[in-house]
């Protein structure tokens, strides 16, 4: 197994700046986690990530191949007595349609402007674009650490059009002013490093009105009265009227980013999301709710509860997908467990003198 040190980097940087932003300071970080200074918790996270990052490629290699049939998940939930069954919380089903405000063309081209005012200050005059990110960037998530990410092309995580704009540009070069659904842009590359791309880029939300903002409550509104009234479904609007690229193709349903379905236990739902749905019935409409993201865009939803499953012992039919992931975790652990106890033996293992009296779990001691 082998992990970039370049990209351990990165992610011990990452979380440096995450602890300074919510220090203050990097001498208040130094002195919280008692560091005679950075360099020494620089080596320090990355000795901790490097085993850490080592040991999941490991533990991903084991049970890369391994999965459950119907039948070993029928097996796994029959040898589970009656009364030892685990209940699962209840949860809900959610869809939505949302309507985003349109901003006016003179927003949008005094937003392009300022993008191309800075991205020329910083090519003509040598400004800093690191600066300007941190000045006056909407993207809460860079701000801070003046607008980098690090981008890899085995793994995907910035919008297709951010993508797009960034692998097309080298070392220096600052992209033209590009929209997203998240605002506008300018990106620069920092550092092209094999498969990983070091960029920054400044986001810029255009400002919406207060009349811009009541036409698109006033849309949904007439959208809701069109499905209460029986004139359209709830999940032909969303198909046909929703704003949200993630929502619309399959009706609104919400997908849970936890586990990937569709059902949201009541327990673990979102604050925000929570206090939404609290008080709809089954199949009640929202009225239409303001909703801000993090970098302020602000949108309009409505929001139906589809389905409710009241809390429960589990059962076969009903949580067969919940239940199978069981089932796999399970015999995933018990493949780790295997491949340790036959790598035990002929592995040298150091154990500090202090723990070497511990009942371990593992042989890590060799009599």
């Amino acid at each position: 197994m082998e992990v970039s040190d370049a990209e351990i980097n990165d992610y011990v940087g990452r979380t440096i700046d995450y602890f300074v932003q919510e220090l203050g300071s990097m001498e208040k970080v130094l002195e919280f986690y008692k560091k005679p200074n950075e360099q020494a918790f620089r080596e320090e996270l990355f000795e901790i990530n490097k085993v850490q990052q080592l040991s999941q490629k490991m533990q991903a290699k084991i049970v890369e191949e391994i999965e459950v049939t119907p039948d070993e998940v029928r097996q796994f939930f029959d040898k589970i007595p009656e009364n030892e069954r685990p209940v699962f919380g209840a949860e809900l089903e959610i869809a939505q349609i949302v309507i985003e405000p349109t901003p006016n063309s003179g927003e949008e081209d005094r937003i392009i402007r300022q993008l191309e005012s800075m991205r020329n200050d910083v090519l003509e005059n040598g400004s800093s674009f690191s600066s300007k990110a941190i000045l006056y960037s909407q993207d809460p998530g860079s701000r801070a650490r003046g607008g980098r990410y690090t981008l890899d092309r085995k793994r995907p995580m910035m919008v297709k059009e951010f993508r797009d704009q960034a692998y097309r540009l080298r070392e220096g070069e600052i992209s033209q002013p590009f929209k997203t659904d998240f605002g506008w842009h300018i990106v620069t590359v920092d550092k092209i490093r094999g498969q990983l791309l070091d960029v920054r880029h400044v986001l810029l939300v255009p400002d919406v009105s207060n009349v811009e903002l009541g036409e698109a409550k006033k849309e949904l509104d007439l959208i809701r009265k069109r499905v209460q009234d029986g004139e359209i479904s709830f999940e032909q609007a969303a198909i046909e009227f929703s704003d949200d690229k993630e929502t619309r193709s399959n009706g609104g349903v919400l997908i849970n980013p936890t586990t990937g379905d569709t059902r949201f236990e009541l327990t673990k739902l979102d604050p925000t999301l929570y206090n939404q749905i609290l008080k709809l019935e089954d199949d009640q409409i929202s009225t239409p709710l303001l909703d801000e993201d993090r970098s302020g865009k602000k949108k309009y939803k409505i929001l139906k509860v589809t389905n409710r499953f009241e809390q429960h012992v589990a059962d076969y039919a009903q949580d067969f997908v919940k239940i199978k992931e069981l089932a796999l975790k399970e015999k995933q652990l018990d493949a780790i467990q295997k491949w340790m106890a036959e790598k035990i033996t002929d592995t040298y293992v150091n154990v500090n003198r202090a723990h070497r009296s511990c009942d371990f779990a593992n042989k890590w001691i060799k009599e």
